[in-house]
């Protein structure tokens, strides 16, 4: 046999052992069980990846679940839009077509207005008034109840950070942000919250962000620092603007008819889980922003904090958003959640 013929002969052995290391990018997140055996399946989506704490949830939802409900519930998480985009998954849901969807805050208004309220700039800004809105009854029970006329009801949150700007140059102040084309998330809220500030935005899609790095077409990232560094997004936005006006969330969702048809013994099992691990994840999530932002510091990305009176100033400018949307949330709970967390 010649050289070559037998250099040939080891690459073609050597391909699919290559590609099975390296094709399956959630290889690591298979179950060390055997779930087909299960009574009752609830198929789970999410468009994000498990390495961001608030994704990676899903699976410790399915272990714990599986393991306490002695396999009678297998939970099928499928993230990185296994299922689809969030429009078209959320239409699944109401259906019944699948169980439980674990949305991007933004999307989940889609489903009903009060959702939005997490949007809202400087409301449910800090991890301590998250854990506050969802630990409270009467700020979290018509949150999570506002969907029932769809069939579908809000089990708790988690989440990937605190948003700021991630910029191709430094900004410190509103003034120097109005010279910065930003990306934004592809939801209503978000177009009025940067018109109320008078920047420059287009609503691109996530896949689009980016060769629109690249070329200029944006300038800078609302986002988290968590994702902006997971994604590499840092390595072209090397400055980020700590505005910290909302928390970047992930609404878990389920259909009510579902969830009632379970028996009542695993319906709790099952609800308990998912609360005790969604407060973990919350927790792993502040940690997670922590090591993130450590280091993409050490990468040589410099981070910026906008002064109380820099903040004050968004926070006047955005009344006209406060007003449009308190019509949809509902003034009487968009007050009470903006008092109750303010104690």
């Amino acid at each position: 046999m010649t050289l070559k013929r037998l250099l040939a002969l080891l690459l073609f052995i050597l391909m699919p052992l290559s590609a099975m290391a390296s094709g399956n990018p959630l290889a690591k997140w298979k179950p060390d069980f055997d779930p087909s055996g299960a009574e009752y399946t609830y198929l789970l989506s999410n468009v994000s990846h498990p390495a961001i704490e608030g994704v990676g949830v899903g699976y410790s939802i399915r272990d714990r679940v599986w393991q306490e409900t002695n396999g009678r519930i297998y939970v099928d998480f499928r993230p990185l839009s296994q299922l689809g985009g969030e429009k078209d998954v959320l239409r699944k849901l109401k259906m019944g077509a699948i169980q439980g969807m674990m949305s991007s805050s933004v999307a989940a208004a889609n489903l009903a207005p009060k959702l939005g309220i997490v949007n809202l700039p400087y409301v449910i800004d800090t991890f301590e008034k998250l854990d506050k809105f969802r630990e409270t009854p009467e700020l979290f029970t018509p949150f999570s109840e506002c969907g029932l006329k769809q069939k579908v009801r809000v089990l708790d949150i988690t989440g990937y950070g605190t948003y700021g700007w991630a910029t191709t140059k430094p900004v410190t102040n509103l003034d120097e942000a109005k010279d910065v084309i930003f990306r934004i998330a592809q939801a209503p809220v978000n177009a009025d919250i940067y018109r109320s500030w008078g920047l420059k935005f287009t609503a691109l899609p996530w896949p689009d962000v980016p060769q629109a790095l690249q070329t200029g077409v944006i300038t800078g990232l609302d986002h988290t620092p968590t994702v902006c560094n997971i994604t590499k997004k840092f390595e072209i936005a090397k400055y980020f603007t700590e505005v910290n006006y909302a928390q970047g969330l992930f609404i878990h969702m389920i259909n009510e008819r579902w969830l009632q048809k379970l028996p009542e013994d695993l319906r709790a099992t099952f609800l308990r889980v998912v609360a005790e691990e969604s407060a973990k994840a919350r927790q792993r999530t502040r940690a997670q922003q922590e090591a993130q932002i450590a280091a993409a510091k050490a990468n040589g990305v410099t981070f910026y904090a906008l002064s109380a009176n820099q903040k004050q100033k968004l926070v006047d400018l955005a009344a006209p958003v406060y007003k449009r949307w308190e019509e949809k949330i509902g003034a009487d709970y968009l007050a009470t959640v903006r008092a109750r967390l303010a104690e």
